[in-house]
């Protein structure tokens, strides 16, 4: 499943407030777009009302639109969320909301032939007392499933650079530890050399060495 999408629907779902402390605000929020084989996918279809709009009878269709362009009906509400006959029957649930401001779907064990153009039409009939106006509102999800798992690229830079960190502190360290070592060296190679050439040194020169004249 796309990671941004997966980010940014969860953002959305948060961005929730009261209204006269009673009424939420509706999020319209895109559904996901890819799936992986044999996993459950949910199509999310938010249709958002305005105060007015809240006395209504809600119907909702789900269509699958194959590559080929033929349409076929797969879910339907209708006072009640129903199944229909066909090859999506028994691996879809409802996944609605009470007031109907959401009429998602969750499609069981999809496969790579589920792929394809997803249409969810609501049609809303308005209970006013003189006449009863309806309005049509059409969403629709292009659903793409993946056999393999998908690769979040996110995911995937952060560890290329980690391991690219690793490997630069790796090699300051091997730098260090051959700077000290070649330091310590160096001076145990300089205190070597001024034994050696202390040993070197006559013993009556040593003795001349070691006295320092004191000029009257």
């Amino acid at each position: 499943m796309n990671s941004w999408n997966a980010v940014l629907y969860s953002v959305q779902l948060l961005v929730i407030l009261f209204v006269h402390g009673c009424w939420f605000v509706c999020v319209e929020v895109p559904s996901d777009t890819e799936a992986l084989h044999g996993t459950n996918m949910k199509l999310t279809c938010i249709s958002c009302m305005r105060r007015e709009e809240v006395n209504t009878d809600t119907m909702v269709e789900w269509t699958y639109i194959s590559i080929d362009g033929k349409e076929i009906s797969i879910y339907e509400y209708n006072g009640e969320p129903r199944e229909l006959k066909g090859p999506y029957q028994g691996r879809i649930l409802w996944n609605g909301s009470k007031d109907l401001q959401d009429v998602s779907i969750t499609i069981v064990n999809v496969s790579l032939n589920d792929s394809g153009l997803y249409r969810c039409t609501i049609k809303r009939h308005f209970n006013y007392e003189m006449h009863r106006p309806s309005v049509t509102e059409v969403k629709e999800v292009q659903l793409t499933v993946h056999e393999d798992a998908l690769e979040d690229f996110t995911s995937y830079i952060s560890e290329i650079m980690m391991y690219l960190l690793l490997v630069c502190l790796t090699l300051w360290l091997v730098v260090e530890m051959i700077y000290c070592y070649r330091k310590i060296l160096k001076s145990e190679e300089a205190v070597q050399e001024n034994s050696t050439d202390y040993l070197a040194i006559p013993s009556g020169n040593k003795e001349n060495h070691s006295t320092v004249p004191v000029e009257e």
